[in-house]
């Protein structure tokens, strides 16, 4: 077995390894690693969860450790299509440069553009940013490019996804024609294969599993499920996630429940919250600095149930994942895998459940077709009952509006029980007293119509006495008038 002190790492660079503990490669990283150390382009090609990371930071660390960066002029740049993986490469940077000098700056959005140009200012030997806020800097001519050695594309199937692809052929344009160029993501689109043949000289090809294929360690189910009524469904679900959760027993320790819409994140976070479960959401929409201190509530354990968009599918490693709750089929086949990536990682056993109701079904094939194997159908949990609980139709449904009919025959109702129960009260009733003085009017109304009917007998019709007298005229006697 290949361990790391055989990939001819940077000595300072193995001790680090050590202390985060360590010992052996992942087969991306034993492929990725000795090609990118010899300075060629690498095309990595690997499922989520297999160490796509550590394949190009120890590399990059070991290349980097003789030199010094120049102001405005980053040494190497990696590329992420969302901030909290670019945060997460920031991490992992860290970690494996504690016992070398080498400074590092995050151009991610939500954070102040000053601080972010003192880094660069100073010079920086890594710069890990994502697409826009890169580009943001050097259109305010506070960065330049030219000086990049080794450029990284971190989840480019990701970037195709997000709409990044003509801002990274932008940034390709910007760096030297001479710089190594390592490219990693999960599956490999026909856009992502005429990037890398536009771009990447001779890559060594490292593809360590079938494109788009789940992880063997990954115990995979989907419960169909049909709502007792169209409005009820969303209220249902929710019902069906707890009791999956609760099916789950001590086993689900923590777990990723991922929905399609940011409004279903947010509505089911609070759902969960309201029956005692510890969650939290994380979407594109919040703070930058929420999703941060909600991100690291997780990966510590003080949160135990993250409630995520898409935005959290790629590339986040948190190892001790144990469950990923798709509470939505994924529009796109490919966001399956990315999502389920989030447990079972590094050899670890992980589960995840997903929800299907009928209109999902032909995106369930299409995963289906894509993972080229069926999911397993589970059972609905034992002693589950589809009517959702009243407590949470009450609080959760907002109340629909009855008819105005209806509202006025209760309301009538409600008058008549009244007058019934309480005459007396009724009698004394101003509307009472005002009925005389009305039915006097009614009377008045009734005798001037009377007397606009008489009138009306004397009415003029047609033309009267006026009628003109060519009209009298016969028709033979107009013709020889």
């Amino acid at each position: 077995m290949t361990k790391f002190t055989d990939l001819n790492l940077d000595p300072k660079v193995l001790k680090a390894i050590s202390e985060a503990g360590y010992e052996s490669p992942t087969p991306i990283q034993a492929g990725a690693i000795p090609p990118a150390l010899e300075g060629r382009d690498v095309l990595g090609i690997a499922q989520t969860g297999t160490g796509k990371t550590a394949s190009f930071t120890l590399p990059m660390i070991t290349l980097l450790a003789k030199g010094r960066a120049r102001a405005r002029m980053p040494r190497s740049l990696v590329l992420c299509p969302t901030r909290e993986l670019a945060a997460q490469v920031a991490e992992n940077f860290d970690t494996y440069t504690k016992h070398l000098k080498l400074t590092k700056a995050l151009l991610i959005g939500g954070v102040s553009f000053k601080e972010q140009d003192q880094l660069i200012d100073r010079g920086v030997d890594v710069l890990i940013a994502t697409p826009g806020r890169l580009l943001d800097h050097f259109e305010r001519g506070k960065l330049l490019l030219t000086g990049v050695q080794i450029m990284v594309v971190d989840e480019a199937d990701r970037m195709l996804d997000m709409g990044f692809i003509p801002d990274i052929e932008r940034i390709f344009s910007l760096t030297p024609f001479t710089r190594q160029t390592l490219f990693f993501s999960a599956t490999m689109a026909p856009e992502i294969e005429r990037i890398t043949n536009t771009f990447l000289s001779a890559p060594a090809r490292i593809e360590v599993a079938r494109q788009a294929t789940t992880s063997e360690t990954i115990e995979q189910g989907v419960v169909m499920f049909k709502g007792s009524r169209k409005d009820r469904e969303g209220t249902e679900k929710r019902k069906l996630l707890r009791d999956l959760i609760e099916a789950e027993g001590a086993d689900c320790r923590n777990a990723i429940i991922f929905c399609n819409r940011k409004t279903d994140v947010d509505v089911t976070a609070t759902s969960l919250k309201k029956y005692g479960y510890d969650a939290a959401p994380i979407h594109g929409d919040l703070d930058q600095s929420q999703r941060m201190k909600t991100l690291e509530g997780f990966r510590d354990g003080t949160l135990r149930f993250l409630v995520a968009s898409d935005v959290a599918a790629r590339g986040l490693d948190i190892p001790n994942v144990s469950h990923v709750f798709n509470f939505d089929v994924p529009s796109h086949a490919e966001d399956y895998v990315h999502r389920i990536g989030r447990t079972g990682r590094a050899g670890r056993k992980g589960k995840t459940i997903m929800i299907c109701v009928p209109r999902d079904e032909k995106n369930l094939a299409d995963i289906e077709a894509l993972v080229e194997k069926a999911i397993p159908r589970m059972d609905l949990p034992d002693g589950y009952g589809a009517s959702p609980e009243a407590a949470e139709t009450a609080e959760e449904k907002p109340a629909r509006s009855r008819s105005r009919s209806r509202s006025r025959s209760r309301g009538e109702e409600r008058k008549t029980e009244e007058t019934v129960a309480e005459p007396e009260v009724a009698a004394e009733s101003p509307v009472e007293e005002e009925r005389p003085a009305r039915r006097e009017r009614n009377q008045d109304r009734e005798r001037d119509n009377r007397r606009r009917d008489r009138k009306d007998d004397n009415k003029v019709v047609g033309m009267g006495d006026h009628m003109p007298s060519f009209i009298a005229l016969s028709f033979e006697e107009r013709r020889a008038g």
